[in-house]
């Protein structure tokens, strides 16, 4: 890689990573570049650190490296995935998402999308936020001016709890931008949100995620829910991509948001409407 070679230089380590597909031989150096890091920051050869920012290539899939977060305890024990920042061109975007399905994946994954290149460009985000909306109805939108952004954009300051970042998947609605073809733009990035009334039975749902993750793990870009549960007074909470989910975690209380379960699925090329009747069949059905 060359961007190393671009920026100025910071106080602090920076790993280049050299090898391979970031879905195998990649992800395998990441794992070991992070454990590195983190023995020698322990062993006091390195200045403390609180963060681990990663740099993927343009074409790069975020899915396998945030598995390896969730799924790989000799990392998810010491590090936490605070988000996934997706830079987007302005002047290029439209055709960048037409013809490269990485690129619709990134922003869809994303929790924070910088816009680039809006001072070449007034009109240019506002032309592209609806189609970012349809891939993505759930990320903060930011302009980058002159290639800057604030360090709060990219790194919000403090960690927040986990109730206060599942904020915004709670009041999550998809959002589809009305488009006259939209197969045209190969747009085939969609979301599901689940929001049944009664608690659900924790092996009923188990199951039906089991059957999700096997049947269409391939097309589940992202998956993050709070449940409430049959016999549970505090909410659990999920997350997961693909075929790996995280451990359930109980919150310490409700949100703010309500009592209810909420259940938000970003899904490529998914047929949307027959697993929305799955859930409702085998597991709302069942509860009630």
């Amino acid at each position: 890689g060359l961007d190393h070679l671009l920026v100025d230089s910071v106080d602090g380590e920076m790993v280049v990573l050299q090898s391979g597909c970031v879905c195998c031989t990649l992800r395998s150096d990441l794992e070991s570049a992070l454990r590195q890091l983190l023995a020698r920051r322990d062993s006091g050869e390195i200045p403390p650190f609180k963060r681990i920012v990663i740099e993927t290539t343009g074409l790069a899939d975020p899915a396998p490296m945030m598995q390896m977060m969730l799924n790989n305890p000799l990392v998810s024990h010491f590090c936490t995935l605070a988000g996934v920042v997706t830079t987007v061109d302005a002047m290029n975007a439209a055709r960048q998402l037409d013809e490269h399905p990485e690129a619709r994946k990134q922003v869809a994954l994303a929790d924070r999308l910088l816009v680039t290149k809006t001072d070449l460009d007034a009109d240019a985000l506002a032309r592209l936020e609806p189609r970012l909306r349809g891939l993505n109805g759930i990320a903060t939108i930011a302009p980058v001016i002159a290639g800057r952004a604030s360090a709060d954009e990219v790194l919000p300051r403090g960690s927040p709890d986990l109730a206060s970042r599942l904020s915004r998947w709670i009041r999550f609605e998809p959002v589809h931008a009305a488009r006259p073809d939209p197969d045209a733009h190969g747009d085939d990035i969609r979301a599901l949100c689940l929001t049944p009334e009664a608690p659900l039975d924790w092996q009923r749902l188990h199951d039906w995620l089991a059957e999700l993750r096997r049947v269409h793990g391939d097309r589940l870009l992202r998956a993050k829910a709070v449940v409430a549960l049959a016999g549970e007074p505090l909410p659990v909470v999920l997350h997961g991509v693909h075929h790996v989910f995280h451990p359930p975690v109980t919150l310490a209380q409700w949100p703010d948001a309500g009592r209810g379960s909420k259940l938000v699925f970003i899904f490529r090329d998914a047929p949307i409407d027959g697993i929305r009747e799955s859930f409702e069949r085998f597991v709302v059905a069942s509860a009630d």
